[in-house]
């Protein structure tokens, strides 16, 4: 396979400016939509020292929060099969997220997981230890691979660069059709601060619309999908947003963030319990997720994601600035485990090593699509002003 360099991607900036990275975490001009002030510190690295840290305590000082919380998720769900839904998708959150409900606030939760096709091995191996050794149900929703295989193949022509979409949107769809017919009035959602405060770049996604926007998904289905899309769940804005929330009042929870804990020691205690097999980088117990952002995304566009997940860790102190460079300075895998990941992804999609090529050399998306990206986008700044949203997504 030819050789790519993350310091020369295919795609260019359209905005050239002299290269900076923040005095205070790893995050740089790879993100077109980034500032620093005075003292080269990205906004950021402030905001979560002014909106995020002082409210947040780095998960002490919630334990009535938390308490409340898991007292009414219990009460809720009397007279039910689950108190709870959760969705596990063998990465280090979802699991540890799961450890905690079962074995330290006693919930029910109906536990399910997504195959999409691309697991690896050992996600699966991880899923299985906690969920037999917690004696929990696990529910394998199984898509139809076919329909997988095209809906992917349709986001490689596009040009964009947020290829994960059919699997990202299925998972949130799924959610809201298990709250649904289950009748469960709360949804654990894994994202917490400690590991996860500082988000991928919007300007890292341009042209592509939110996870959970049916429009968006629909719309790229009908330019690029080859065959109809039958039996694939979609889900949209007002029923994810408004309709299951406010009329079947049903919520969405993150218990993460009260509670105190490092990503070193979920690992520790998931190692220690269950006898877990950490994947090295975040999101890498997908192959295609793994081949997207391990090299797909570094050198088509440039963009390190580890920079994000970096910067996460140095702003919550859980890492030094220097240690998150040292990282940085080494590719996420190497060239002989790119490649193969190359070949086995063009193998599974049944398409030419040279197609799959020509997709990652192909020019910017300039290709519009529906979405109702301006409706999400209110959404945000709306939670944000109501102390709703924890997280950092400029």
């Amino acid at each position: 396979m030819k050789e790519y360099s993350i310091n020369e991607p295919i795609i260019k900036r359209e905005i050239e400016r002299p290269y900076q990275i923040c005095t205070c975490c790893v995050m740089d001009t790879s993100d077109d939509d980034i500032s620093f002030d005075e003292k080269g510190v990205c906004m950021r690295c402030n905001e979560y020292k002014e909106r995020i840290e002082p409210e947040w305590k780095h998960g002490r000082g919630h334990e009535k929060e938390l308490g409340k919380l898991i007292s009414d998720i219990k009460r809720k769900g009397e007279g039910k099969d689950y108190d709870c839904i959760l969705g596990l998708s063998g990465g280090l959150d979802s699991s540890y997220m799961l450890h905690l409900a079962v074995r330290e606030w006693g919930l029910r939760p109906f536990v399910f997981h997504i195959d999409a096709g691309w697991n690896l091995p050992v996600a699966e191996e991880n899923i299985r230890k906690i969920t037999d050794k917690l004696g929990v149900e696990l529910h394998i929703e199984k898509m139809d691979w076919q329909e997988m295989k095209e809906m992917q193949l349709a986001w490689f022509r596009t040009g964009l660069e947020s290829l994960d979409a059919p699997q990202d949107h299925a998972f949130i769809a799924l959610i809201d059709r298990f709250s649904r017919e289950l009748g469960v009035k709360y949804i654990l959602n894994g994202y917490n601060i400690s590991t996860e405060i500082i988000a991928d770049p919007a300007s890292w996604g341009k042209g592509a619309g939110p996870t959970g926007d049916g429009t968006y998904m629909r719309d790229v289905i009908k330019k690029h999908c080859s065959v109809p899309i039958k039996n694939y769940t979609f889900t949209n804005g007002f029923k994810h947003k408004f309709w299951i929330p406010y009329v079947l009042g049903v919520k969405t929870v993150k218990p993460l963030n009260y509670v105190p804990f490092t990503r070193e020691e979920m690992i520790k205690t998931l190692v220690d319990e269950y006898g877990y097999i950490p994947y090295g980088q975040k999101h890498f117990e997908d192959l295609l997720t793994k081949f997207l952002e391990a090299w797909w995304m570094p050198t088509r566009f440039g963009h390190d994601i580890r920079r994000a997940q970096l910067s996460s860790l140095v702003v919550t102190g859980q890492m030094t600035r220097e240690e998150a460079l040292a990282i940085l300075e080494n590719p996420p895998a190497s060239e002989e485990e790119c490649a193969e990941m190359f070949r086995e992804i063009a193998k599974r999609l049944e398409i030419s090593e040279e197609e799959l090529r020509e997709y990652h050399e192909m020019g910017e998306c300039t290709e519009k699509f529906r979405s109702q990206e301006k409706l999400y986008n209110f959404g945000i700044r709306l939670y944000e002003k109501l102390g709703i949203e924890k997280r950092i997504r400029k």
